[in-house]
């Protein structure tokens, strides 16, 4: 969010300020979740509760970091919070309990390179599924990945790098 975003931001009163976080930051959020707990139901009730927390801690927010940030870490803790309090196991990363899975989300096209790339990022350590995604699928720059993640740039780049040799090699074996 730039300066005067935050300067308008501060201004609205907590439900605008709420509304203006679903209307632009919702989606990025979902996608931080989705692949946590995988099924879009379960990112869906992540999100929800995400937006209730981040409802009731609006009055906490103290403005030293990006907004993004702050709903960063709200959206990771839930999601890690759902799958401890749902004890629910790591999946079954075979194609066809994968193709379940992703043909009930309404934002997969049941295309087969996409389903290789899913498994190719699955195939990778949860760090480096983490610094891919906000690389590759969010368009984080890695000093923004950097402040999420608590990592410095220089592991970050080391850690995409690798993430992107392990994931060409994976889909060229397959």
């Amino acid at each position: 969010m730039t300066k005067p975003d935050i300067l308008h931001f501060k201004s609205l009163n907590r439900n605008e300020q709420l509304n203006w976080i679903v209307k632009h930051y919702a989606q990025d959020l979902y996608w931080v979740i989705r692949p946590i707990v995988k099924t879009h139901e379960n990112a869906d009730d992540v999100l929800q509760n995400t937006l209730i927390k981040t409802y009731q801690n609006l009055p906490k927010f103290r403005y030293d970091s990006k907004l993004f940030s702050w709903l960063y870490r709200i959206a990771v803790n839930e999601a890690l919070s759902f799958l401890r309090k749902n004890k629910i196991q790591p999946i079954d990363n075979s194609d066809e309990h994968l193709l379940r899975i992703l043909s009930k989300d309404p934002y997969y096209d049941g295309d087969e390179i996409a389903l290789k790339l899913e498994k190719a990022i699955m195939s990778l350590p949860p760090k480096q599924q983490e610094i891919f995604r906000l690389k590759y699928f969010n368009e984080l720059k890695f000093k923004e990945i950097a402040e999420l993640t608590g990592t410095s740039t220089g592991g970050l780049k080391a850690n995409y790098h690798q993430a992107v040799k392990k994931i060409k090699k994976f889909l060229s074996e397959h």
